[in-house]
């Protein structure tokens, strides 16, 4: 048993001794030509610069860069995102004591300067294309206390649910409207009908109309023919019509 813990402790002590030894201090590391001294000073330089640069400084600075290609949207894209940051974090006010650590992933290398400003820190980070160690990006994030965090994911939160809900709503509210379809349907038959209706007693008046109108005709005929014979009568007799009275007439 005595044998089994003296082993364990002597592979420990091993590992811990390999840890130690893999662990490097980053700030005489060399990355691909660049000593952690000449990124810290890059940064900072760029963060104490726009720290004292007015507003307006930034605004003509923008202004005198822009139009110029991919060499300077780098830096037309950080004056913008440190106006963005002056808006969410406060004026600048200084650079934070040990704040600042380079990372490398892959072919990206990052470092990050942490900058003090009135109402929270920021970090502000550049990232290197570590092959060439070419600057592609900057990035100036504040740094949110966790109730700040809480708010915000609970207002998300709370935007997130408003949405579902409205969104509920919208779709009850089409349904609902699928039941007037019916309705609409049976109103305009309804209304089919009446104008068939409608249709069909004027064609009843109209037939009633000519079918008068055909009596009235048979009638005026009717007199035409007892004229016609009583005169004939009268002119067979050698008398007037006066005397003569039909009574009705019958057609064979």
């Amino acid at each position: 048993m005595k044998k089994k813990i003296a082993l364990f402790l002597s592979v420990l002590s091993v590992v811990m001794m390999l840890g130690a030894c893999g662990t490097q201090d980053p700030t005489t590391v060399d990355y691909n030509g660049v000593s952690y001294n000449e990124l810290y000073q890059e940064s900072l330089q760029l963060g104490t610069a726009l720290g004292k640069a007015s507003e307006a400084e930034i605004q003509a600075q923008i202004g005198s860069l822009s139009g110029y290609g991919e060499e300077t949207a780098i830096l037309v894209d950080l004056c913008y995102k440190w106006l963005d940051a002056m808006e969410v974090s406060g004026a600048y006010v200084g650079v934070m004591e040990n704040g600042f650590t380079v990372t490398k992933s892959g072919k990206t290398l990052t470092t990050d300067l942490m900058l003090e400003f009135e109402d929270r820190d920021v970090v502000f980070q550049l990232v290197y294309n570590y092959h060439n160690m070419e600057l592609t990006g900057v990035t100036i994030n504040p740094v949110y206390s966790f109730g700040e965090k809480m708010a915000k994911a609970g207002m998300n939160t709370l935007i997130s649910i408003s949405i579902v809900f409205a969104v509920l709503i919208v779709i009850s509210l089409l349904i609902s409207c699928f039941k007037i379809f019916p309705y609409l349907e049976a109103k305009k038959r309804e209304k089919a009908a009446a104008a068939a209706k409608a249709v069909e007693a004027d064609n009843s008046v109209v037939t009633q109309i000519e079918q008068r109108e055909e009596q009235e005709q048979e009638l005026a005929d009717d007199t035409e023919l007892v004229a016609v014979i009583a005169a004939a009568i009268a002119a067979y007799e050698g008398t007037s019509t006066d005397g003569f009275v039909v009574r009705s007439i019958r057609r064979r």
